[in-house]
């Protein structure tokens, strides 16, 4: 007697990908991070194409696609970039020690946010003594921001070491 399987018919399954950022390898990451750069471009930008933006960040258009895809809208056959995203990522900004803090941002306004306040910290080292004063007493993502002269002023040695950029979303 031959034993028969109970074949059932399978429905094909539709691919499913875990894209949170914490599984990802550090390649992915990195192009990742770079598509987010690239969406940034073309929302400063609105004249700028997704393959030029995806170029110019050294990242390919279907990498864009496939991490951000409600970043983009069709419109008459080009892609544009959404007014802002809900998109995560970590960004470091300093603390009162000159320490790197990881700030998990949810929002391109965060994002856009912390960017304009490292910005107005440059000038501030510079010499424009009130670049700061629209930041003081706010917090961003929970994390508040540093905006007093005299701790600026004893952390600046550790400030010329600290960049934004340091291990973007690989969690180190």
């Amino acid at each position: 007697m031959i034993k028969r399987r109970n074949r059932t018919k399978q429905r094909p399954r539709k691919h499913v990908h875990d894209l949170s950022v914490s599984n990802m390898r550090e390649r992915s990451q990195l192009a990742r991070d770079r598509g987010l750069h690239a969406i940034a471009a073309m929302r400063d930008d609105p004249g700028l194409s997704l393959a030029h933006a995806a170029k110019l960040q050294g990242v390919r258009g279907e990498t864009i696609k496939k991490y951000f895809p409600s970043a983009l809208r069709k419109v008459n056959g080009k892609f544009r970039v959404t007014k802002s995203d809900r998109y995560s990522a970590t960004l470091y900004v300093p603390d009162a020690n000159g320490n790197s803090v990881p700030v998990h941002t949810r929002s391109s306004k965060d994002r856009k946010a912390l960017s304009r306040y490292l910005r107005d910290l440059g000038r501030y080292l510079r010499g424009k003594r009130n670049a700061l004063a629209p930041w003081r007493g706010k917090r961003i993502a929970g994390v508040e921001l540093v905006t007093s002269g005299d701790v600026i002023v004893s952390i600046e040695p550790a400030l010329s070491e600290f960049s934004l950029y340091r291990s973007t979303n690989s969690g180190t």
